[in-house]
Parts: C-alpha cells; structure tokens; sequence
C-alpha cells in the first residue's frame, strides 16, 4: 500500500471515549461498594502513628475525574487533626480537643492539581509540595487522604442514585405491564382476560423478559455486596475503623465472602505467570502440530502430567478444554500495548468483534507508575461472536502485568474459583486457566506477540450451525484474538500515517478529511459489533421469514445519544451457511460494482465510489464513501471493510451528504447519526482436505470450505422514543434480509445452500 510501517506514530492508543455498561453490568461494581463505605470515615493521624498501619501499602481503586463531580466538602477546605494521649495509670487514650486549620485558596489550588495527576503522591512528592505550600508533611498526607475519601463517598452517592433511578423504572414498567395485562380482552367474546398466550405484543414480552433480568440482577448485586442479605434494602452506613482501611484494597474487605487475602491472590497470579510462560514458549511434547490443519494441539495428558493439575470435577457437570496458541508480530510500540491491555477501555475497543462488555472491578495493586509493572486487576468481560445464535461467555478474572525485561513484558489472566462462585454462581460454566500474552519489543515500532488461551467450559449445546467453529476452539481461540489485534493495530496505524500515496486515499483532499473519516467509519464499526451479538444487553425474538430463514429480532430505544437517530430502533438478525469460500464472499459483498445484485436498496442501479481510503495493507481493508443514484434523488453510503486470519466484515450505513461533506473537509464527525447494518463472513471451521489429489494447483471449493454468514439490518422505525414497536417494521425489516440473503445466493448461484 505504500504506507511507512516501520514508523508508526506515538499517539496515546486507541484513546476514544469509553462506552458506558447498562444495568446488566452493574455487579461488576460490587467492589466499589465495601472501598467507598469503608472509606467514607475521617482520617485521623492518631492511626498513622500506631504500630500498626505505618508498614502498610495503599491499595486502591482508580476512580475517574468524571465521577467527582464540582461537589465540595469541608474535607476540601478543612484538614482535621487530632492527637493521642496515652495516660500511664490506667492506659486509657484521651483525645484532645480537636484543632481545625483552613487552608488558602491557593494551597487547595496546587494540591488540587497534584491529585489529578496523582491521586496517592509518594513520600518525596510530599515533601516538596509541604515545603512549596509552607505546611507540614503530615498536613498534606491527610488532605490527600481525605480528599479520596470523599471521592469515594460521591461516587458512592452517584451510583446509588443511578441504582435507584433503575429501580424506579423497573417499578413503573411492572405497573404498566400489569395494567396491560389486566385489561386485555379476547378477540372472540369480549370478556377480560388475564391468560399469558401468543396475543401478547412483541414489545410487552421484551419487557417481562428485560424485567425478569434486571430482577435477578439486583438481587445478585445485593447478595454479592455482602453486608446486605438477599432481598434486604441497602443502607449507607459505615462503622468504626482506622487509616489502615484507607490501605487496602477493597477486596480486603471481602475476605469472609471470597475467602482470599490479597497475599492468596498474589501468590495465584505469580504460579500462573509461571505456567503461562511455559506454555508459551514449550514445544513438543507438550504441543504437537497437526499434520491435517497445521494447527497446534495442545497435549492435554502432557499438560496434567507437566503441572500438576488436580482433577476439577468435584461434582461440577462435565467440563471440555479448549487450549490454542498463536504467534505474530504487530504493529505498535511495547508500551502503547502494554497500555491497552490494562486499560479496560482501550481493551475493549481493541477487541470490539470479541469483547461485549467488560469492566475493572478492582485493581489489587496498582504496579510501578508509569508502566504499571507489578499491576494486578480484578476484572470482568462478556465474550462473544457476532451473531445471536451463539451464547455469550462471561468470566471473571485477575489479570496480571510483569515486565520481565527490558525488551519482554507479560500480561496473564486467570480466574479465582472463590470470587467466580461466590459473585455469580452461572460464572462457573467458563474459566479462564493461566492464559495471556508474551510481548517482545522488536524495535522500529514493531512487537512479537505469543498469545496463550486456555478455558475450562461447561459443555453446552451450540446450534448446528457454528458447532464446529466453537467446539473447535477456534471461535474464542487464540487465532482469533491475535488476527484482531494485528488488524486493530495496523488500523491505527494507518490511521496516523502522513505519507499515505494517493491511490490509497482517493477522493479525500486532506489528512484532516481522512482521519475524520476513518474515526467515523470505526465508530460505525464498533456500534455494529456491538448491535448484532447474544449479549445481555439484547433480547432476541426469534421470527420465521415466509422464505424459511431464521431471524433473531431486537428492539431498542435510542433517548440521547447523539451517534444514532434518536427514536425506536429495529435490528434484524440472520445467520446461514453458505457453500462459497469466505475470501469469495467478502469480496462479492465490498465490492461497490456488485452491489447493485444484492442492495435491494439500490434498486439496481449504478453504485459508484466518492472516496476510497486504505485502512490496511490487505485491499480488503478499506473504507469508501458510495453513491447511489436514482431518479428521484441520490444517497450516500459509507462502508467500513475489515479482513484477517479469521473473519471479515462489511458494515454500511447510509450518511447525510451535506453532513458526510464536512466530515470529507476535516470537520468532526463524533456527533454525526449513523445506524449500521452489515455482514459478518466466518469460515465454517470444517478444516477439510481435498477429495482427490491431483497435479493440478488450482483451489476448489472442497479445500477451502464453506462460510457462515451473518447479515444485519438496523432501521429506525419511529423517531419518536416513546412511540410502540409494531408488528409492521418488524415484517419490514425481514423482508429485507430476507431479500438481501436470496440476492446473495442467485449471484453466487448457491440458491440450493
């Protein structure tokens, strides 16, 4: 393509804003609830003094400067102190009388701006700032101290308010739902009837299913907070305790829950590092390539043999193992990429096609600032594949960052059994054994990845259609992480570079137009990975087209955000195979000259490209400004297409021309509306070998194997929020995938797949 690679810019990675969690995550914040309610007490000095809580590391959770809020205290202005007496005789302490010292505008100022940047100032910082401010060392440790307090305590407050507004409106839903119900007649005599049958609307079943959730979820949050039994309302009170509270992490103050003491954990992550290692770099016998597929297969009997594993029935159903290992360089710099693992949400954007939903529940130890050596997190993700007919995965897990020298980082994961069976009993049926990455700095930009996935899953029924696929292991298999990070990686890059050749970036005068474009193509990306998955955040409807397909149905209602059209908002979802090779496919849907054969939209006619902009070194991967032109008037579409080692896809949506015109010129496009459809192509998993052998050097059909193609169409069927779903947009928009898909298969004359 023409693009320097060997260069790559040094821009923070990845850094968009991070997508907010909806209800269904809201347990993964069960850990915030025990810090902030411990750290909601005064810090008083008589405690840093005692013997007890001076060798003491602080220990706590990042929290964000979004949740703080212009809200002050007297903890702001005011620094308490107090002082201990012991009397001899009878040794009982007696506190003096307390003396209270305001601070200036100017101290608060400077202090203000050191906790921005640095939350938990070390012993050297200060000193320094006592000295510039003319207080004492012990008058700065405490405003420190008291000023995460209080954070802790708003943002505390906040999420309460948010847990209560959600639980207002769960309220109100039932309530409406009820009134509904009670007041449905028969069609045929008339009389009220309270019967649960098929005359129920699409809309009030969604809501009895998303009411049902939410219900659990509450009670699972409750029960996981601990101090609340299950069904008990929540209180906001706090007892007794010393600054060593203000020390530790909040996972401390779950030992009588999780049963593990930090030491425990440290103890598990350091074992699995060690395993991690070893199970990147062994060869055989502990891996033995496939002759057939070429793949590697780990040595299960070796493995057991090799560490010691304990037999992990114990009474658990039937569990299968799934273990894959891959290697490849990337394109990014050590530290930009030791960064995006450990930020959750440059984590999640990374990996947008895999990640549905995670979160950091707590961090253990914050490792050495800046490169987060030592770090140990405790977090939360939601795996998935972009269609709804495979389930989700949920796991929790602690990950763990080392550097083990000065060219080689490594990053582990490994769920706790205590903390998955006590957050969330369904958590069992996926676990993470000691998996991870091995990152080797190459220099010129460039890193080696051996990537390392190990999961222990609950056997389970997959539909036939991608039981291959994820029984193989290859679905959330380690070929499929590292083809993500190399084409997430290689976008930036491009994404960044300054000497892209015109023919690479057509139609676009400017770098300004073509990083505006490429930012709003990836945004239409990850809000179409995001639409079309089995997520919690979704309730599927399935619907049988008059053509036989399968379509899952989902409604959402879209209040505020300014990325899409406000109003309620339809996506229709399908998956088939299809006897075609995946290469074959993608290239038939992202090439601008066909899709008049398939685009019912287009009605035929012409399709021509505005612009055309490289996004990767595979000609595949591109984004391209289309018009269609009719004789009433003419569209534009974008389209987004991405294509690696394992899946591709083109993801599309129509865009406002005057509006996609000022985007072109370099103007932001961060609070432009666009609503993607798409496709998803997967190789169908079956690995097959020819029928015959032959001199000839031709591929057919045989060897390369069929594909599993998802199709999803999103529509705005009212553009007023509170308006109903209606049985009419749902028949709408299966008629157009419906449509769509018998195109497809009439141009790749596959109509009997």
């Amino acid at each position: 393509m023409g693009v320097d690679m060997s260069n790559p810019p040094t821009k923070d990675f990845f850094a968009s804003p991070a997508l907010s969690l909806s209800l269904a995550g809201i347990f993964r914040d069960a850990g915030a609830a025990a810090a902030a309610a411990a750290a909601s007490m005064e810090v008083e000095e008589g405690d840093e003094v005692s013997g007890g809580g001076s060798g003491k590391r602080e220990e706590t959770v990042e929290i964000s400067s979004e949740n703080s809020g212009p809200a002050r205290s007297r903890s702001e202005d005011d620094l308490l102190e107090h002082d201990d007496d012991e009397d001899d005789g009878d040794k009982t302490k007696k506190k003096k009388r307390k003396k209270y010292h305001r601070h200036t505008a100017d101290q608060i100022r400077e202090m203000e701006a050191l906790f921005k940047e640095s939350p938990h100032p070390d012993e050297k910082q200060r000193q320094q700032l006592s000295k510039q401010l003319g207080l004492a060392p012990r008058q700065v440790k405490f405003w420190f101290q008291n000023r995460r307090t209080q954070i802790k305590a708003i943002q505390e407050r906040h999420e309460n308010s948010l847990f209560k507004q959600e639980l207002e409106k769960l309220r109100d839903e039932n309530k409406a739902m009820r009134e509904t119900i009670n007041k449905a007649c028969c069609p045929n005599c008339g009389m009220a009837t309270t019967s649960k049958d098929g005359s129920m609307t699409t809309e009030e079943q969604q809501l009895r299913i998303e009411n049902a959730k939410l219900k659990a979820e509450v009670e699972k949050l409750r029960t996981v907070i601990g101090k609340y039994p299950p069904g008990a309302a929540s209180t906001s009170s706090c007892s007794a305790g010393n600054d060593d509270q203000e020390n530790r992490s909040s996972l401390d103050f779950y030992t009588g829950i999780f049963g593990l003491e930090k030491s425990r954990i440290m103890e598990i992550v350091n074992q699995a590092m060690e395993e991690m290692k070893q199970m990147a770099t062994a060869g055989e016998p502990l891996w033995v390539r496939s002759v057939e597929t070429g793949r590697e297969i780990l040595n299960y009997d070796e493995y057991v043999k090799e560490f010691s594993v304990e037999s992990s029935s114990n009474g658990r159903p039937k569990r299968s193992i799934e273990a894959s290992r891959e290697t490849g360089v990337v394109f990014v710099d050590l530290p930009r990429l030791v960064q995006s693992f450990m930020d959750v949400n440059q984590w999640k954007e990374m990996f947008p096609c895999i990640i549905s939903k995670a979160a950091t529940v707590d961090v253990i130890c914050n490792g050495e600032a800046p490169n987060k050596n030592g770090a140990v997190l405790l977090m939360f993700a939601e795996l998935q594949m972009l269609t709804p007919l495979v389930p989700t995965r949920e796991v929790y897990f602690v990950r763990y960052c080392k550097q083990l020298s000065a060219e080689q980082w490594a990053i582990v994961d490994v769920s706790i059994d205590n903390v998955e069976e006590n957050i969330d009993a369904s958590l069992v049926k996926c676990r993470k054994r000691p998996s991870g990455c091995i990152i080797e700095d190459k220099s010129n930009g460039h890193c080696k990845v051996t990537w390392v996935e190990h999961l222990e899953c609950q056997k389970s029924t997959v539909h036939t259609l991608y039981r291959t696929v994820v029984n193989s292991g290859l679905a959330f298999g380690a070929r499929h992480w590292m083809a993500t990070l190399q084409l997430q990686c290689e976008r930036f890059v491009f994404f960044m570079a300054t000497n892209v050749p015109t023919k690479d970036s057509t139609g676009v005068a400017t770098l300004a137009g073509r990083k505006s474009i490429l930012k709003l193509a990836q945004r239409m990306t990850f809000s179409f990975c995001h639409s079309i998955g089995a997520s919690s955040y979704h309730t599927w409807n399935k619907v049988t087209s008059k053509t036989g397909e399968d379509i899952r149905v989902s409604s959402r209602k879209n209040l505020s955000d300014p990325g899409e059209p406000l109003g309620v908002i339809v996506c229709a979802v399908s998956s088939v195979w299809l006897p075609v090779s995946p290469n074959l496919l993608f290239d038939f849907l992202r090439d601008e000259a066909r899709r008049n054969e398939w685009d019912i939209i287009s009605n035929g006619g012409p399709v021509q490209s505005v612009a055309n902009l490289a996004k990767g070194q595979d000609r595949g991967n591109a984004v391209t400004i289309q018009t269609m032109k009719s004789k009433e008037n003419s569209m534009w579409v974008l389209q987004d297409s991405c294509t690696n080692a394992f899946e591709s896809m083109v993801v599309f949506a129509p865009v406002d021309i005057t509006g996609m015109q000022s985007v072109i010129t370099g103007c932001d496009s961060s609070s432009m509306a666009i609503l993607p459809s798409g496709f998803s192509i997967l190789p169908d998993g079956l690995e097959s070998r020819p029928l015959v052998i032959t001199s000839r050097h031709e591929k057919s059909n045989d060897t390369e194997g069929g594909s599993l193609l998802t199709i999803a169409f999103q529509i705005l069927t009212n553009s007023s929020p509170t308006a109903k779903l209606t049985m009419e947009s749902v028949e709408s928009v299966n008629t157009i995938i419906s449509c769509t898909l018998r195109n497809i298969k009439t141009s790749l004359q596959c109509e009997d797949g």
